[in-house]
């Protein structure tokens, strides 16, 4: 049975196993009596889930995550380590590259800047230079729709993987097969593919243009053709908690390595729908889907919303994203900007946002309408 490493060195060792398709946890080493409970509540996170992919060589735990081993990886978990010292890491970073979209999304959670903004090439080379620095072990190009920005494939070459993987957030706008291998030799790692409904016209309507289900579909099996790790990403609202189950026969069918569930915010040109956000009875809908279709043959499942729950919000904690003008927020969902990459460095701005008391690790801010009124001027 093979072990897959998560930590190792001469005296103690943290390591997987995967038996009967969930992943079993265990420690060994000299002093792992001592440094086993430690390290108890990472190893928990892990223990008796279900992995994205299993090889001989190497763990694909999540499509969010870099393979075990990997020197990425090695990375992250240095930065977990940190983290129980209380100091923090943007291990993900999301780069809106361009505004540019053929889509209307009636949940996008980019400003209406209506200039088409966008970032040059020279800029997002030096942001992916300065996150690396920094420890970061995810950078996700997004937008507006990034496969419509000249020059992504050069982008994506410019990660070092021997630091981070590079992932790719997409409507699935003009991926074709030609495209998914040019991005694939490029070095693309994971590819996330939006779907609002497991249903042409529901997916359509949420994303104001017609065809764009079918433009998702062939996105997702293009890029399983062409051997990139791919996930379902799905924002669940009122109007498709419903749908659940056809979601996940959807992507089982599909053949992706794993869906990942969100929950809708009221942000962006959500802002002024807070009254359609999941209710107590949609999120025990939730979670009795989740503890059920975890365990069937299907997909890995990313449950977003319970992860929060038991670890918090990873606004300036773990994650960091910056917008087309180059304005750099705690997360893709909070449009406060701690400075322009134009103008700062990642490192200072990081430094600024973790020094920030709002930022404790709990519920989501936007979500909290006095923080809404106070921070952003918002009225419910």
């Amino acid at each position: 049975m093979s072990k897959y490493y998560f930590y190792r060195n001469p005296l103690f060792k943290v390591y997987a196993t995967v038996q009967n398709g969930l992943v079993k946890m265990d420690t060994e080493g000299l002093v792992s009596p001592f440094f086993s409970p430690m390290v108890k509540g990472l190893m928990q996170m892990f223990d008796g889930t279900k992995p994205s992919l299993v090889e001989a060589d190497r763990l694909i735990y999540s499509t969010w995550m870099p393979p075990i081993p990997s020197k990425p990886f090695d990375r992250l978990v240095s930065s977990q380590m940190g983290n129980m010292r209380g100091k923090y890491i943007p291990e993900q970073l999301t780069i809106s590259i361009t505004e540019d979209c053929p889509n209307k999304c009636l949940h996008c959670a980019l400003p209406d800047t209506k200039n088409r903004a966008k970032l040059e090439p020279n800029v997002v080379r030096s942001i992916i230079d300065q996150a690396q620095e920094i420890g970061t072990t995810l950078i996700i190009f997004d937008g507006g729709e990034p496969l419509l920005y000249v020059g992504l494939e050069e982008l994506i070459s410019h990660v070092d993987q021997e630091r981070a993987i590079p992932g790719l957030f997409t409507s699935g706008v003009g991926f074709t097969a030609e495209r998914a291998q040019s991005l694939k030799e490029a070095g693309l790692y994971t590819l996330s593919v939006s779907l609002d409904s497991p249903h042409e016209e529901g997916h359509d309507l949420m994303r104001g243009r017609s065809g764009v289900f079918r433009d998702a579909m062939s996105a997702i099996r293009n890029g399983v053709e062409a051997g990139l790790f791919v996930n379902i990403y799905v924002v669940i609202s009122p109007r498709n908690i419903h749908e659940l189950d056809d979601f996940y026969q959807l992507a089982r069918e599909a053949g992706v390595h794993e869906i990942s569930f969100f929950e809708i915010v009221p942000t962006g040109r959500w802002i002024d729908h807070t009254d359609e956000v999941l209710s107590a009875e949609d999120r025990k809908k939730f979670d009795d889907f989740v503890s059920s279709a975890s365990m069937s043959d299907g997909p890995r499942i990313f449950p977003i919303p319970q992860v929060v729950r038991k670890m918090g919000c990873f606004a300036g904690r773990k994650w960091l994203h910056i917008t087309p003008e180059g304005n750099i927020w705690p997360c893709s969902c909070l449009p406060l900007s701690y400075g322009n990459i134009h103008n700062d460095s990642l490192k200072s701005v990081w430094k600024k946002i973790t020094k920030d008391p709002s930022f404790t690790g709990g519920k989501c801010l936007m979500r909290n309408s006095e923080f809404r009124h106070i921070h952003l001027g918002l009225n419910d």
